[in-house]
């Protein structure tokens, strides 16, 4: 006959998805009950993944049937908590409490630089903005700003009564950049403490208003901007950005390793330039073709959609006028709408 640590025995041999640690020492085993010659095990998410839960949930199931003799049944639970228990839950958090205004706040992050990040937070914003929604976006990149140029605006932001920063807006959207706060070309040369006093000012001492969702551009990697924005902010959720080539997906891992250990749900993965249509209509995969998506089933994350190569989008972005602006009615605007829809659908 069977007992819980024979049970016990079985689940940690079983892998956290993306993780070489099993999900018992992850400690999201809650629970085993035996009654018979069935089994109960309750599963306990820190993320709001159902997709993750679920892929836990099959492989428990797949290894008690295979491993454990005479066992007639296997129950999994997963408990998954919401994008708002999940952020409660991060150390500190009680000190965070929601930003008044402020409904959903995603941050768009990737693991390196030149996959077009920045790209696709304006694109986005602007597609968010051309389905109804009141939008504001934080480039929190303070070392090298671009959305200024982006969305085609370069003013000083105004003070207010109550000597908040009144943040310009380019498109319908409402912006935030040091950027706007340097002459051109000017370097910004701080250390980490500076970032994060800038952040913080960013967010709370900036007069967003009343926004359905306030997105932000993070720089690349897993350094101060970050951290510092996961520790000030009550982030609703994050989205990662890639292309489709192994050399950007091995470095995404670790953006999505930073979410999950801060607590912030991960919404989705988008795949930039992910194929490019040449004149003569034959489709080309410069990076490859489908990487995201499958890093995506991998780690249990949604795949929000890809971004194939349109000149038109780099043109927009060089222009100030982000494709989704120029041209709703497009196949690059398309892409951009497409992903902001699935976006939406993650908040109920």
């Amino acid at each position: 006959m069977f007992s819980q640590d024979s049970i016990l025995a079985v689940l940690k041999t079983i892998k956290y998805p993306g993780y070489s640690r099993d999900i018992v020492s992850f400690g999201i085993v809650k629970d085993i009950q035996i009654e018979g010659n069935a089994v109960g095990v309750m599963i306990e998410l820190t993320t709001p993944n159902q997709d993750l839960g679920n892929q836990i949930a099959d492989a428990v199931r797949l290894a008690l049937r295979d491993r454990i003799e005479g066992l007639a049944d296997a129950h999994v639970q997963v408990r998954v908590p919401t994008p708002q228990q999940a952020a409660a839950s991060v150390p500190g958090a009680a000190s965070r409490n929601k930003i008044p205004g402020l409904n959903r706040i995603v941050a768009i992050a990737s693991g390196k630089g030149g996959v077009g990040k920045s790209t696709c937070s304006v694109n986005l914003a602007c597609a968010l903005r051309h389905l109804g929604a009141t939008v504001g976006l934080l480039d929190c990149d303070i070392y090298g700003p671009s959305i200024p140029l982006m969305m085609g605006l370069n003013e000083r932001p105004t003070v207010n009564a109550e000597e908040k920063l009144v943040p310009p807006v380019a498109h319908g959207v409402k912006l935030m950049s040091m950027g706007f706060l340097i002459q051109d070309d000017q370097p910004v040369i701080w250390r980490g403490p500076m970032i994060q006093k800038t952040i913080q000012q960013f967010v709370h001492q900036v007069d967003w208003g009343t926004l359905d969702y306030l997105l932000v551009d993070l720089p690349p990697g897993t350094g101060d901007a970050q951290l510092s924005l996961c520790q000030t902010v009550p982030l609703d959720g994050g989205v990662i950005v890639t292309t489709p080539q192994e050399a950007s997906l091995g470095v995404v891992r670790k953006g999505v390793a930073m979410f999950e250990k801060v607590n912030v749900p991960i919404l989705g993965m988008v795949e930039n330039m992910s194929y490019f249509i040449a004149p003569d209509g034959s489709r080309v995969e410069i990076f490859g073709h489908g990487g995201g998506r499958a890093e995506a089933a991998r780690k249990g994350i949604p795949f929000l959609g890809e971004i194939p190569l349109f000149t038109e989008i780099r043109v927009g972005g060089d222009r100030g006028v982000p494709a989704v602006v120029e041209n709703p009615a497009s196949a690059p605007a398309a892409a951009f709408l497409e992903i902001a829809r699935q976006l939406q659908a993650r908040f109920p």
